[in-house]
């Protein structure tokens, strides 16, 4: 599937079919190789965003999977940079690759829930790059809190949000038709695998960002270009901490 070195139709079928965790754990040797990895077409435009909100000196990704979001934060904090992911398949990935890339800060990997998050005023840059699906909206209260609390006060919480397909378009039923098929296998299916495609909204994501103790920022990545309309393909969301 996608590349000759991707995961086979098979792999990604037993993956779906594992937990979170053990899904991910299978995937990681070939997740690179799969567009579910975030692309430098969007890591590089986040950076640029962010480079003039800093200086930084300690991030933190969440759900770092493979490490294309510490990768980018070594480039944009001066001390230290953290990675937490729930898979140990994963993590082993990116440390192996952050090794073949010496320049930098240090990175640290802890293996963690992102709904348990086990710092304190430890950051002052926190990421998280295209794992939102894999939580459901009663989740995110949890997910929020763990990243206020990571933060030290003026820390920001940075993550894009592509804008919604419009309705009746393609990508629209496909993703419908996918959130569809999984609330199907999770009712009928266990251990559940959650990844639903279309249940982090901007609006009720951004009063509960301010309900946690965030102000909130929208900031268009214009180098991803805008819609007919004239609204940008995908918002920097940036979160600070009070």
């Amino acid at each position: 599937m996608f590349t000759s070195s991707g995961p086979t139709l098979r792999e990604l079928a037993v993956q779906a079919l594992s937990s979170i965790e053990h899904g991910y754990d299978l995937l990681a040797p070939k997740f690179d190789a799969t567009p579910f990895r975030t692309a430098d077409r969007i890591l590089d435009p986040m950076s640029d965003a962010l480079r003039p909100l800093g200086p930084f000196h300690r991030g933190i990704d969440i759900c770092c999977g493979t490490g294309a979001g510490v990768g980018m934060l070594r480039r944009l904090c001066d001390e230290r940079v953290t990675g937490v992911d729930l898979s140990a398949g994963m993590l082993d990935r990116a440390r192996a690759a952050v090794t073949d890339q010496p320049e930098g800060p240090p990175v640290d990997w802890v293996r963690a829930d992102a709904r348990a998050l086990p710092f304190s005023g430890a950051f002052d840059l926190a990421t998280s790059l295209g794992a939102f699906g894999h939580f459901l909206p009663e989740e995110r209260p949890a997910l929020f809190a763990g990243v206020h609390r990571a933060l030290c006060p003026g820390g920001l919480f940075v993550f894009p949000l592509p804008a919604p397909p419009r309705v009746g378009s393609r990508l629209y039923w496909t993703l419908w038709g996918f959130d569809a098929a999984m609330r199907v296998r999770n009712a009928v299916w266990h251990p559940t695998f959650v990844m639903y495609y279309r249940t982090f909204r901007l609006a009720p994501v951004r009063e509960e960002l301010v309900r946690t103790g965030f102000t909130v920022e929208l900031r268009p990545l214009e180098a991803l270009g805008r819609r007919p309309d004239g609204s940008p393909n995908c918002l920097l969301v940036v979160a600070r901490r009070l």
